[in-house]
């Protein structure tokens, strides 16, 4: 072997500029389908190297027994708050991203200038938080007057969806169902796991009639999967930490179609990080409620996941360098061309892609 063809044999080193792409605005969604379930679905085989379009509920052709559905049932809350500043009665927006501990709640503030340490925030005449710190990424931390109950029962009824930013508009009350999968049981999260947004009962109950298998997870998805990278050394860039959860059936339900014939699918990349963060040792899915701060780009080995259901995903994103290193960067780029050619719709309220 030559020392050029030696060298050829290393992986490739990626960099921010190789996820790059160009997109008309106009192919990024500002609402969904008029009907769940109705969207695009493109499907890229790895083995084949190839790229076939279809509709969404096609994608019960692809799923069998004995294959395991994982899916992430995280719940998205109605973070967006308004509130009155002390003292000048000028309106603030409150963005909740986390409770820290009981009345302690992470949040983005806007016009954030204006809100400082020791500013009293009052949401009703009897509901108000003080703000008592600043975050390293711009946010504040809150604490409120009132018990849990009383301030979750407000957001619940008051707050707004929290839209994705490059939705521009207003959330509207087709956002409160739409913006939820039907898997949602577990309220948390500030962004919605946008590959389950394409499935219906229906079709759930059909693929399980097959012989197929759903497994749950839960990962708590933060604003951070909007967050740019702004490195072009992707090997500087530092994940958000999200919340996660995977039950002992859920796990066990993996490994044992692992160890046989069946295949793992995985719903969304969240479903991806949360299996891929629960590794200890060897290929085994263990039972886990943490943390985790895991960035997934090529190259990486996928020790758990083989068939992947996702949207398409913003250019330089987090979200597109999991997709590559899942399959390979040049046919996810290719894909992403054909996308841009068929006119699919892009991001959260879009189309769908299967990666098998």
């Amino acid at each position: 072997m030559t020392k050029f063809e030696i060298f050829n044999t290393q992986p490739r080193a990626f960099r921010l500029s190789d996820f790059d792409f160009e997109l008309p605005k106009e192919l990024i969604a500002q609402y969904p389908s008029d009907k769940r379930g109705e969207d695009r679905l493109m499907v890229v085989n790895r083995g084949e190297k190839s790229i076939s379009h279809h509709r969404f509920s096609d994608i019960l052709k692809f799923i069998n027994a004995p294959d395991c559905v994982v899916y992430n049932n995280t719940k998205v809350f109605p973070a967006r708050l308004f509130a009155s500043k002390d003292k000048t009665d000028s309106e603030v927006e409150v963005f909740l991203l986390r409770e820290l501990e009981e009345q302690i709640w992470e949040v983005l503030v806007k016009p954030a200038r204006k809100v400082r340490i020791g500013n009293k925030l009052r949401f009703t005449p009897r509901i108000y938080a003080d703000v008592i710190d600043n975050t390293i990424s711009g946010g504040r931390v809150i604490r409120h007057n009132c018990s849990k109950s009383t301030f979750m029962k407000y957001v619940m009824s008051k707050g707004k969806s929290p839209l994705p930013p490059y939705i521009k508009r207003d959330s509207e009350a087709i956002d409160r169902e739409r913006y939820q999968t039907i898997f949602a049981r577990e309220l948390g999260a500030v962004a919605a796991p946008t590959a389950g947004l394409h499935f219906t009962q229906e079709m759930i109950d059909k693929i399980r009639k097959k012989g197929a298998e759903f497994a749950p997870i839960t990962l708590h998805i933060g604003l951070g999967t909007f967050r740019p990278v702004q490195v072009e050394d992707l090997r500087r860039h530092q994940m958000d930490s999200e919340y996660f959860e995977i039950p002992k059936r859920s796990a066990e339900a993996v490994n044992e179609t692992k160890k046989g014939e069946g295949r793992v699918c995985a719903v969304g990349t969240s479903t991806v990080r949360a299996l891929e963060s629960s590794l200890i040792s060897g290929m085994d899915v263990n039972p886990k409620n943490t943390w985790t701060d895991k960035f997934i780009y090529p190259p990486y080995k996928f020790q758990v996941v083989d068939m992947l259901v996702t949207n398409f995903h913003q250019p330089k994103s987090t979200l597109i360098m999991m997709v590559s290193a899942f399959a390979d960067h040049d046919l996810i780029m290719e894909a992403y061309e054909e996308a841009v050619k068929e006119k699919y719709r892009f991001y959260s309220y879009g189309d769908a892609m299967l990666i098998i």
